[in-house]
């Protein structure tokens, strides 16, 4: 009989299956012309999944990871948005003017059943 898991374990399983979700996701981004700058980056605030250019444009991504269908928007609560317009405000600062990146957009990628990647291109603006 096989044992139900424990929190820790099924915390682990999530922590790893949000992993290969944010790798599909940069693969998925850099095949669609992006160049992937960082995954995971930490700053004062909040961590950012992805953070890609694409020419001026630097855009900001949360990954997602769905196991059913539902309302997209609502898989990124205001709390997590602001988090997210913080640490893009702290990288900003630090990198946006050596790399001239002179526009700033907030994405949100889901990964679903199967691996299928919806890409919500702009889905906030900053103060939202």
């Amino acid at each position: 009989m096989r044992r139900p898991a424990t929190r820790g374990a099924r915390r682990q399983q999530a922590e790893q299956r949000g992993r290969l979700a944010e790798v599909l996701a940069a693969v998925w981004l850099s095949l669609a012309g992006y160049r992937v700058l960082h995954r995971r980056w930490r700053g004062p605030g909040g961590e950012i999944d992805l953070i890609a250019r694409k020419g001026p444009l630097a855009v900001f991504i949360e990954v997602k990871r769905r196991s059913g269908s539902g309302a997209l928007t609502e898989a990124l609560l205001p709390t997590q948005r602001r988090r997210i317009e913080a640490a893009a405000g702290a990288w900003l600062t630090r990198q946006g003017p050596r790399l001239g990146l002179t526009e700033v957009r907030y994405d949100l990628i889901t990964v679903g059943p199967g691996h299928r990647l919806t890409h919500l291109r702009d889905c906030w603006r900053a103060g939202d």
